[in-house]
């Protein structure tokens, strides 16, 4: 195992650490609980589906905006406090996973109603491509194997969706249906890399026993 991050999200992490410290801190002392925190991150991001829905795409990229910094932010408040149980890793890894069904399933509701099947698709490969790409890594550690890198981890998900939310339409480009498909293809590929990253580290062990 290596301390230098193998993704953007990671690193990101890394390069805000002293901030988040600093802020988690400050949380603790108020008698924030670093759930509560990883709950007010999720309500954002649940209620930026909601208007992702009804196609006010804008309001939805301000909350998702907003309730990015607390899937920070829960950490360095559990490790202000000194937590010592692994709940909190659940529970954040847990509403991770309802996020990213609220944000794709918001896109696919209001794509739906617009009889736009094509995008519809791109939706549901989109889902299917974050859950995986998150289900891989737990697998692969669940094997004791660091599966820490891809093309499109979530901090990757969350910037292109921000993109798309914030510019939908960019000189007559459709930059919501452009971004979409990107998520669709590139978060199943990353689940691809994880897989094909899982099997090589198992084999080559393997040869080495």
């Amino acid at each position: 195992m290596t301390n230098t991050p193998k993704t953007r999200t990671d690193f990101a992490r890394k390069q805000t650490a002293a901030l988040l410290d600093a802020a988690g801190m400050w949380l603790h002392r108020r008698g924030i609980h670093p759930d509560m925190v990883t709950l007010i991150g999720f309500i954002g991001v649940l209620i930026g589906g909601i208007f992702i829905a009804s196609g006010n795409f804008t309001l939805a990229g301000i909350l998702l905006l907003i309730s990015l910094p607390f899937d920070a932010l829960d950490g360095a408040v559990a490790r202000a406090m000194k937590r010592q149980d692994d709940f909190g890793k659940f529970w954040d890894s847990t509403l991770d996973r309802y996020a990213d069904g609220v944000l794709f399933g918001g896109f696919a509701y209001f794509f739906a109603t617009q009889d736009r099947f094509e995008m519809l698709v791109a939706c549901l490969l989109g889902l299917i491509g974050s859950f995986m790409v998150s289900y891989t890594r737990a697998r692969g550690e669940g094997l004791r194997v660091d599966v820490k890198i891809g093309l499109f981890s979530r901090l990757e998900r969350v910037i292109m969706m921000l993109i798309v939310l914030f510019i939908p339409n960019l000189a007559g480009i459709p930059m919501l249906e452009i971004g979409l498909w990107i998520l669709a293809l590139g978060t199943n590929f990353t689940s691809i890399q994880r897989i094909a990253h899982v099997y090589h580290l198992l084999k080559h062990a393997k040869r080495e026993e």
